[in-house]
């Protein structure tokens, strides 16, 4: 098996290990039983265990942001767009909640870690870029602008799903949880406002149609 190769098994064991026993758990050399390679392998493919819970971290946050973007590039108006991206991010959470719960776990542990604080400053700071670049798109898509701050409005979502997810993690309520998601799209559509143009652009939604050929 290439190195590469090797790397990528090794991530993966890691990955289950956590969400089986948790983070703490998570030894070299339990990620190397589960991958069944030598204690050796891993100290070639990786300078540290650290290195390895980064690539996790990564690798779930990636594959988190990738899902989003996938989701809000579907066609539609304001409402269906936001109605379903937040769909679809709870369709992660119920379907995958140990990742989710790994996840935190991860953040958790970067920052008691010496040196280590600068992975969760990076990834919750990744998840409010791409907030921001979806409400932007968004925003574009339907030529409405927000009432508040961008930056300040994706550090609001951020904070709602974080706050969702971690709420369903402890008590498994389906139900609350959805209707609190569609409480947060009926918020982030009384956000939005017809956007400023100069005198001579035209307004899309009051323009007559064109005279048929």
């Amino acid at each position: 098996m290439a190195a590469k190769d090797r790397r990528e098994e090794l991530i993966a064991a890691g990955f289950r290990v956590m969400i089986r026993d948790g983070v703490t758990k998570a030894t070299t050399r339990a990620i190397v039983n589960e991958a069944d390679m030598p204690l050796g392998v891993f100290h070639y493919c990786f300078k540290s265990r650290e290195e390895l819970l980064q690539e996790v971290l990564t690798r779930f946050t990636d594959r988190t942001v990738a899902a989003a973007r996938k989701t809000f590039e579907a066609e539609g108006d304001l409402g269906s767009r936001i109605t379903k991206s937040l769909s679809a991010f709870w369709g992660t959470v119920e379907l995958s909640p140990g990742e989710h719960q790994v996840s935190y776990e991860l953040t958790h542990y970067a920052l008691r870690q010496a040196g280590f604080e600068d992975l969760a400053r990076r990834q919750y700071q990744h998840y409010r870029e791409v907030h921001q670049e979806l409400l932007e798109e968004a925003a574009k898509a339907a030529d409405i602008e927000w009432a508040v701050p961008v930056p300040v409005l994706a550090r609001y979502l951020n904070a709602v799903l974080d706050g969702v997810t971690l709420n369903w993690l402890v008590d498994r309520d389906s139900e609350h949880s959805r209707e609190v998601l569609r409480l947060t799209g009926d918020h982030l559509l009384t956000l939005a406002r017809e956007r400023p143009r100069p005198a001579d652009e035209p307004n899309p939604a009051t323009a007559e149609p064109s005279p048929a050929s």
